[in-house]
């Protein structure tokens, strides 16, 4: 599985608008069937749950509370990688063939 960090990357969808390309990985990702989506979701629930352990821990260390704001910032940037490429091959034939 190949990893895209932008939606500009995905062959087939750099000549359309971001509205355009955001739509169209909106329905891909609506046609994953549930056990890819059930994974996708775990993969998130393993990103956001840190952040809940450390804010039980401000009473202990306020440093926490920075290290949750970090993580908090970085969640798209592990997070939608994964989920455009697990999207793309859900994506409408016909966009794919005009590139290739």
């Amino acid at each position: 599985m190949k990893i895209y960090t932008s939606t500009r990357k995905i062959p087939g969808l750099e000549t359309l608008s971001l509205t355009e390309r955001m739509a169209l990985l909106e329905m891909a990702s609506k046609k994953m069937p549930i056990p890819q989506k059930t994974i996708l979701n775990i993969l998130k629930l393993l990103v956001i749950v840190p952040v809940f352990v450390l804010l039980l821990r401000i009473a202990d260390n306020w440093w926490s509370l920075a290290w949750a704001a970090l993580i908090l910032l970085l969640y798209p940037l592990v997070v939608k990688p994964l989920q455009y490429s697990m999207s793309v091959q859900y994506l409408p034939k016909h966009i794919k063939k005009d590139n290739e």
